[in-house]
C-alpha cells in the first residue's frame, strides 16, 4: 500500500456536476484515516452516470506523505466536509453523505452538524472508537514514535488498492481519536435516515463501531446490511456492486 505510482488524477478532489432532477441531488463520498478518494471513485463513477451531482473531496493530510498526517487537526477533516455540504446546497435540493471508515465518523459529525442540509446517509464500516487502551496511551506513543505499522488494504479481491499510506501516522492517530469521540457525543443529533453496511469479515475494526452507531444514533429510520464477501474496504471490494445498487435505491426513496 502506498500512494506511489497510482494512476493520475485518482488521489485527488473528484467532481461530477449532475444532469436532469437528478442533478439536483447531491451526494458527498467521504474516504477513510490514511485512504485517499480512491477508495469512493468507483461508487462516485457509478452515481454521477445515473446524473447525480457528486462530490469526493482529499481529506488534509491524506494522498500525498504519510507525514502529512501527523500535521493537520481533525477539525481540518470535519471542515473539509462541511465546505463541500454547503457548496452542495447551493446546487442540490437533497444531499446525502456516504462515508467509509473514519469517513464515517466524519460523516457522523457533520450531519449532527448540519442536520438541516442532509437527507440521508450511508456508512460502509464506519468508525466511531477506538477499542481498549489504543486511545488512551495514542498521545503518549506520539512523543516516542513518528509512525507505527499500517493497519489499511484490508481488501479480499486480488490486485486491488485504495491507495493508502503504508504508515500509520501516531500524531495523526491522536486526532482521530479526537475525531471519534466528538462525533459519538452527538450521535443523538443525527436524524437523516442511516443505511448502513457492515463487512462480518473486518479485520480493521471490530463489530462494536457498528454496535454503537446502530444502538446511539438518533435516526428513527437506520436499517444495517451485513456484507459476506468483502473486508474493510468493501466500497472496492467483491461486495460493492451490491452496495452502490442498494445506496442508489436508498436514495430513490429518499428523493
Amino acid at each position: 500500500m502506498t500512494t506511489s505510482g497510482v494512476p493520475e488524477g485518482l488521489l485527488e478532489d473528484f467532481a461530477i456536476r449532475g444532469t436532469g432532477p437528478e442533478g439536483k441531488i447531491g451526494i458527498l463520498l467521504v474516504h477513510g484515516f490514511t485512504g485517499s478518494p480512491a477508495a469512493m471513485r468507483p461508487w462516485a463513477e457509478f452515481l454521477g452516470a445515473r446524473g447525480y451531482t457528486v462530490r469526493v473531496p482529499r481529506l488534509p493530510g491524506h494522498g500525498r506523505r504519510w507525514q502529512d498526517l501527523n500535521q493537520v487537526s481533525w477539525e481540518d477533516w470535519t471542515t473539509t466536509v462541511s465546505t463541500e455540504l454547503l457548496e452542495l446546497s447551493k446546487v442540490c435540493d437533497k444531499i446525502f453523505i456516504f462515508g467509509l471508515s473514519m469517513g464515517g465518523g466524519t460523516t457522523l459529525y457533520v450531519s449532527a452538524h448540519h442536520a438541516e442540509l442532509v437527507s440521508g446517509i450511508v456508512l460502509v464500516n464506519p468508525m466511531i472508537h477506538i477499542p481498549g487502551l489504543a486511545a488512551k496511551f495514542a498521545p503518549l506513543v506520539a512523543k516516542f514514535r513518528t509512525h507505527l505499522k499500517t493497519v489499511g488494504g484490508d481488501i479480499k479481491r486480488p490486485g486491488v488498492s485504495e491507495w493508502s499510506y503504508d504508515a500509520l501516522p501516531t500524531k495523526g492517530v491522536v486526532q482521530l481519536a479526537q475525531l471519534l469521540k466528538s462525533a459519538r457525543s452527538t450521535l443523538g443529533l443525527v436524524k437523516a435516515p442511516l443505511l448502513l453496511f457492515h463487512s462480518v469479515e473486518d479485520h480493521v475494526l471490530p463489530v462494536t463501531n457498528t454496535e454503537i452507531i446502530m444502538e446511539e444514533v438518533g435516526s428513527v429510520r437506520k436499517q444495517r446490511i451485513e456484507l459476506m464477501n468483502s473486508y474493510h474496504v468493501a466500497t472496492i471490494d467483491y461486495d460493492s456492486d451490491f452496495i452502490f445498487e442498494n445506496s442508489l435505491v436508498f436514495i430513490k426513496e429518499l428523493s
